[in-house]
């Protein structure tokens, strides 16, 4: 060493301890696994087609907080919607007049369905529309459209067919003949009384135009034909009872009449139907028969049974 001269000094780059390696190495590194992303899927518009009996269900692609707005031809009862898995695998299902909004909160199994179920408010048919919730791994429905198809001239002639075998049924049981078959009707048959002595005055604005009474192996009915007086309000009946001379009161099954109500001046025939007879036949009953309202009531009746 010279007199005179600076001193000089090497500096040496000492490697950082190896927990800093470590930590370096994961920051420039590949993320984990754990934090991989799932793919984007391609938001798509369609349409699909309501099944009709025996055809396949149609599928509708979703994916986990991704919206899928479902519609529909015409308003939807939304009491109706019916989604498998509604309150555990999904963040929004909100029906609307004529949509269905669908979020999932969690993404589905690859071979998973779910099924969504949803009842038109007209009277078209089909009468539900029925499709499936799928996940797909590229694809998913942003907005599907729900279509009705017209039926073809061979399935409106099969139900068709259908209605007029189901009315033909009705028809046979609601005559003679459905006596017989439901058992009401046996070869002892049907008597029948009239009433002798309707009352000749008016009460309430009603009057007496005649009845009898019918009786068979299981049934019995009073048959009265009543006449709301002109100028009076519209008429219909409500309550009935049928009761012995002892004061021992009979089940009324049912009362009916041949209109819907008695406009002013009009005639209508009120039917009271009663238990299955135990009494002996022809035994004598007091009727009384009231309105809905059970303020005007009909003249007392004495009709045997």
């Amino acid at each position: 060493m010279c007199y005179g001269e600076p001193e000089r000094f090497t500096t040496l780059a000492l490697p950082p301890p190896l927990p800093l390696l470590v930590l370096v190495a994961l920051s420039l590194g590949t993320p984990p696994a754990a934090q991989t992303q799932p793919p984007a899927r391609e938001r798509q518009e369609r349409q699909v087609v309501v099944p009709g009996p025996g055809e396949p269900v149609p599928e509708v692609r979703v994916a986990a907080n991704i919206l899928t707005i479902v519609r529909f031809g015409t308003s939807i009862e939304r009491a109706s919607v019916e989604v498998e898995g509604r309150t555990t695998r999904f963040k929004l299902v909100d029906p609307g007049e004529y949509t269905l909004a669908l979020e999932p909160s969690v993404e589905m199994a690859p071979e998973e369905r779910l099924i969504v179920r949803v009842r038109y408010k007209d009277v078209g048919s089909p009468a539900y529309a029925t499709f499936a919730l799928v996940s797909h791994p590229t694809l998913v429905d942003k907005e599907v459209t729900v279509v009705r198809r017209p039926r073809t001239v061979e399935a409106l002639e099969s139900a068709l067919a259908e209605k007029e075998a189901e009315l033909a049924a009705l028809r046979a049981l609601s005559g003679p003949a459905g006596l017989v078959f439901s058992g009401r009707l046996d070869p002892d048959g049907v008597q029948a009384r009239r009433i002798a002595m309707a009352p000749a005055g008016a009460q309430s604005g009603l009057r007496v135009a005649g009845g009898a009474g019918y009786r068979a192996c299981c049934w019995a009915l009073a048959v009265v034909r009543v006449r709301n007086l002109p100028k009076q309000s519209p008429w219909m009946p409500g309550v009935a009872r049928l009761t012995r001379a002892d004061g021992t009161a009979v089940k009324v099954l049912s009362v009916d009449m041949d209109k819907a109500q008695l406009a002013p001046g009009e005639e209508g025939l009120v039917t009271v139907e009663t238990e299955t007879p135990f009494w002996k036949a022809g035994e004598v009953f007091r009727l009384e028969l009231l309105d809905k309202g059970g303020v005007r009531r009909l003249p007392i009746l004495e009709v045997a049974l």
